[in-house]
């Protein structure tokens, strides 16, 4: 799909990798960008419609699909990380619910809610973002982890879903960003910026997943050999 003339929904977008996807939104040519938020005062970026949205509720959803039904284009960005590891944090099975409900629940409930309106639309596309985590998983995010793998099962499956309405379902893995979430980390880091600008191109190629920086791009590519990422 093109973004220009897009309409386009962030979710968390007012900080990190959201705010940059707003920004490359308005930058691409996108008609509106609904900016979405916890709390909508947050949102400072000049030309977007802020939206109150969170993503675990289920009426702030549906409030949303009623503001935004003129949506073209997706974005499932909202995230957290809680570092809990599976066995040592004692907090660890309420850690890793709340990452499903963010990384795994939230955005199925919106892909769903909103699959009606994209069709509506002419189809327009989803972007589940995802990690390099999707694939390795390390004591101090292992929690994590598990929900964006299954974040980027269910990207498989809703694209299988969506396929014959003409919904494009992008997944987009990256490793370490810039951001708040990666503070005090002491590794290369992708700027946000380059990675909203990459993904965003990815749905104007018409690709299925996008692969943004080379930490992505090297474990991808491991798991076809004798030493996958994973079990090194």
């Amino acid at each position: 799909m093109k973004l220009q003339d897009s309409v386009v929904l962030v979710t968390g977008a007012n900080r990190g990798l959201g705010l940059a996807f707003a920004q490359a939104a308005l930058a691409a040519g996108a008609r509106k960008v609904y900016a979405a938020a916890r709390d909508p005062a947050s949102i400072t970026l000049p030309g977007v419609v802020p939206i109150a949205l969170d993503v675990t509720d289920a009426s702030q959803i549906a409030s949303a699909v009623r503001a935004c039904g003129d949506l073209t284009l997706l974005i499932n960005n909202a995230g957290i990380s809680r570092g809990a590891s599976l066995l040592s944090s004692p907090t660890a099975v309420g850690d890793a619910r709340a990452e499903f409900e963010t990384h795994f629940f939230a955005p199925w409930a919106l892909s769903a809610a909103f699959a009606p309106v994209l069709a509506a639309n002419g189809g327009g596309a989803i972007v589940n973002v995802l990690s390099a985590l999707s694939w390795v998983s390390f004591p101090s995010v292992a929690t994590y982890s598990a929900s964006k793998s299954a974040a980027w099962s269910l990207t498989n499956g809703l694209r299988n879903e969506l396929r014959a309405q003409g919904t494009q379902v992008v997944a987009l893995h990256v490793g370490y960003m810039d951001t708040d979430m990666t503070r005090g980390l002491d590794a290369p880091k992708s700027s946000p910026a380059d990675v909203a600008r990459v993904a965003l191109e990815g749905v104007e190629a018409g690709l299925f997943e996008v692969l943004a920086d080379d930490v992505s791009r090297q474990i991808k590519q491991s798991l076809s050999s004798a030493t996958p990422a994973y079990a090194a």
